[in-house]
């Protein structure tokens, strides 16, 4: 019998907060994670420690004192900016210092937002997630790419969308999470793509 794993990434600890008037403390996000280890989450994403002081604080209070049975702490990050190498950007040393052992890392793949909102051009965008993911492995990072905007950039460019998920796989990308990033995509949709990308 052919068995599947299902794992969960759960980014209540990033995505959650995004949400107006919610602040969660270093305790609240403690209880938070003990909570979802508890309930057997695979991996809990838990901020970004380049951008948000508490989520250095709590990866620094998970190396230290945090033990789960369960689940795994990824922390969250971009892939490096335009025009700075890998090993030179911030946001990246921060990921390596901050004691995670998974990094996730968001990157643009519609073409659209790679041209209008990053201002950089296909083959640039395709260059920073591959090194992003490479720089990463090479320091012993698991990397999981979020592949954001994937579904409507695979409606307006299907080979593109799928580019930026192999340039993530050469860089050393063991998940790629398709995102749909405004949750305007059907069910059906979804299905569909998710069944032809896996093809």
């Amino acid at each position: 019998m052919n068995q599947r794993t299902v794992e969960i990434l759960d980014t209540t600890l990033r995505d959650g907060v995004q949400a107006a008037g919610v602040i969660f403390s270093l305790e609240d996000k403690v209880k938070l994670v003990r909570a979802l280890d508890k309930l057997g989450v695979s991996y809990i994403e838990a901020g970004n420690p380049f951008s948000n002081p508490k989520d250095a604080e709590l990866f620094r209070f998970a190396r230290d004192k945090l033990r789960l049975k369960n689940s795994r702490l990824a922390a969250f990050g971009m892939t490096r900016r335009r025009g700075v190498r890998a090993e030179d950007d911030a946001g990246l040393r921060a990921l390596l210092a901050c004691g995670a052992h998974i990094a996730s890392i968001v990157g643009k793949a519609s073409i659209s937002q790679v041209r209008d909102v990053l201002g950089v051009s296909a083959e640039e965008n395709l260059a920073m997630i591959e090194d992003t993911a490479r720089f990463l492995t090479s320091h012993g990072m698991s990397v999981f790419f979020d592949a954001e905007h994937f579904f409507d950039g695979y409606r307006e460019d299907p080979a593109y969308a799928l580019s930026t998920l192999a340039a993530a796989a050469r860089g050393g990308a063991t998940r790629l999470a398709l995102c749909d990033t405004n949750g305007g995509t059907l069910p059906s949709a979804i299905h569909e793509v998710v069944r032809e990308v896996a093809a």
